[in-house]
């Protein structure tokens, strides 16, 4: 069974940024002045020839290079004689996600510096994490990373275990039009449709966009100046994406070898693809061992010889093909993923140095952020790694990353200065909040605390059908009501939760308070939960049709085992979410009023 440098690297992954440590055999760039990287040789991402020269920064930005720069009296120089100096590397498809390897924001970012990956799209955020996360990523040494707004279809994928909090639902091009609009507020970096609910042939389907749909959030996108890439993973759905003015797809196709027609369709359109390998390579690391002659497997690579032979077709008749790797699911690595996508690309046919020009200069035009980044000219941002090795000849260089600079400022190898405190931790300080979490009489679905209360509906394709919204409570004020029908299904569930910060970014501490309090009616028993970043404690409640005072101890709330792990004991310390909801039997009805969500 094929091996690559990714199996080694996967058990180290979480190690690696050990090597952001200053040492004495380099300067390290003060802040101002004029900064020289010496004695390189310079890909510069266009796809020229590589051509040792100078190249000069000041202000974060590329201000000179060649080989007949002059280097400044009173320049602080890098010195990388005999390395390789190209664009940092931009990977277009990314989740920093809690499941993925590493699975915490800061450990993230090292990872993804250590690898020389000065530029990411993540596309795991709801809108509300946006504005934390970003003041967050600003305390760190860490790649730009650039939120994807996500847009799926009621049933869809991506749309099958997230709310609308985090994934809008539109089957039309009025709510496709309309979800676009929602998202001005957040500032979103571009749009991710799921547009294609093929399930690679192992699960039933999810729904699909139609083409009119997809039409309209690219085309109202477009507007905002916001680049499009789509879930799509088979031929006929990626013509759909192409017709559509989608710019990207954010996969490869996989079901069928492509036709020549159907890649002159694509090229045609002038959509670009960036194919993810990685995360569909038969052989990356996995928890269990596979067998040869396991049906899955063989599946799989049936698959990945379609993928690879696609990506090969559609790259001669010069359809644009981008860095993505999927990064966050099982076996995709933070990181070294994105090196490994490259000697992908080059098994799939590209030549190290178009496989290099993939993850620099395609992708960052993709983004429509090539007059800024990609390629090493004068202008454009210092963003930039050095390598032990010509990885123009032999891809493998890739993961000999020695240095990286980032914004002009050298943030890993030698001579990097240590890591900010940030980087350090794997999570924000805890903050407190009042004791009133919600009480209801916002119209906007803000609790009294200004967070966006998310709905909790199970995950899956069929899914329980909820409605939250606010409602007159006799004697004045007002409650929350929430009315559902259970998916038919065992353990059906239905809820909503209240974040203690916006986006449930930054933990609370409420260990300075005893219990939760609250008043509640409803129709049988309820589950109370608090979700944390280190667990999930839960307690039962009854309600009643008359409205009752819930007063629940702390001491009630018993931990949750998920996937096989059990939450530790319960300090109050970490907690991001208060949760209310319950189960009911497949099919059934649940409803519940609650108001004034209160700690005492």
């Amino acid at each position: 069974m094929r091996k690559s440098l990714l199996t080694a690297l996967l058990a180290t992954a979480v190690a690696l940024p050990i090597a952001f440590q200053p040492t004495a055999s380099s300067s390290a760039p003060s802040e101002g002045g004029i900064v020289a990287i010496v004695g390189a040789t310079i890909f510069d991402g266009t796809g020229a020839a590589p051509a040792p020269g100078t190249v000069l920064i000041q202000d974060g930005r590329i201000a000179a290079v060649g080989s007949d720069v002059k280097v400044p009296r009173g320049a602080r120089i890098i010195n990388a004689k005999g390395k390789a100096l190209l664009p940092g590397f931009f990977d277009i498809h990314t989740h920093w996600t809690a499941s993925g390897a590493p699975g915490t924001f800061p450990q993230i970012a090292n990872a993804y510096v250590a690898a020389g990956v000065t530029t990411v799209n993540d596309f795991n955020e709801a809108p509300e994490a946006y504005a934390p996360l970003r003041a967050w990523l600003g305390q760190m040494t860490a790649p730009h990373v650039h939120f994807a707004a996500r847009v799926s279809t009621p049933g869809g994928h991506g749309a099958d275990w997230a709310d609308q909090a985090t994934t809008l639902w539109v089957n039309t091009p009025e709510a496709g039009r309309a979800a676009i609009e929602s998202l001005i507020a957040y500032k979103p970096d571009l749009i991710k449709v799921f547009a294609d609910g093929w399930r690679y042939g192992v699960s039933p389907d999810n729904t699909s966009m139609d083409e009119w749909t997809l039409r309209a959030v690219a085309q109202a996108a477009h507007k905002q100046n916001w680049p499009v890439v789509t879930h799509t993973v088979t031929v006929d759905r990626g013509l759909v994406a192409g017709r559509a003015e989608v710019d990207s797809l954010a996969h490869g196709l996989q079901d069928r070898p492509i036709t020549p027609e159907e890649v002159a369709a694509i090229k045609q359109s002038g959509m670009a693809m960036a194919p993810t390998l990685a995360v569909y390579d038969p052989y990356k690391p996995r928890d269990t061992p596979v067998k040869a002659d396991d049906p899955r497997l063989q599946q799989t690579v049936r698959k990945f010889g379609y993928a690879l032979g696609n990506v090969k077709a559609m790259f001669d008749a010069g359809v644009p093909i981008a860095l993505g790797t999927d990064a966050g699911m099982p076996g995709t690595p933070h990181g070294p993923s994105t090196l490994h996508e490259m000697e992908l690309l080059v098994q799939a046919g590209l030549t190290p140095a178009q496989a290099l020009v993939a993850g620099t200069r395609t992708s960052a035009k993709i983004m429509r952020l090539d007059g800024d980044r990609g390629t090493i000219a004068v202008g454009k941002r210092a963003d930039i790694v050095l390598i032990d090795g010509t990885p123009w000849t032999n891809i493998r260089d890739v993961y000999k990353v020695s240095q990286v600079l980032i914004d002009g400022k050298l943030s890993y190898g030698a001579g990097a200065p240590a890591l900010p405190a940030a980087n350090r931790g794997d999570r924000l300080p805890s903050i407190t909040v009042p004791a009133l979490l919600d009480d209801f009489e916002r119209d906007d679905r803000r609790s009294a605390i200004d967070t966006l209360r998310i709905d909790t509906p199970d995950g899956g394709i069929d899914r329980s059908v909820e409605i939250t919204q606010t409602v007159p409570r006799d004697g004045g004020g007002k409650a929350l009501a929430l009315s559902a029908r259970m998916a038919v299904k065992d353990n059906a569930y239905a809820g909503f939760a209240i974040p203690l910060s916006r986006g449930s970014i930054t933990p609370a501490k409420i260990n300075g308070c005893k219990g939760l309090r609250f008043e509640l009616k409803g129709d049988g028993p309820y589950i109370v939960r608090l979700n944390g970043l280190d667990g999930i404690w839960e307690a039962t409640v009854q309600g009643s049709a008359d409205w009752s005072a819930q007063k629940v101890p702390f001491t009630k709330f018993k931990p949750v085992s998920r996937r096989g792990k059990t939450s530790p004991v319960f300090t109050g310390d970490g907690i991001t979410q208060v949760e209310v909801g319950g189960s009911r039997g497949p099919g059934q009805r649940m409803w519940l009023q609650i108001d004034n969500v209160r700690f005492y």
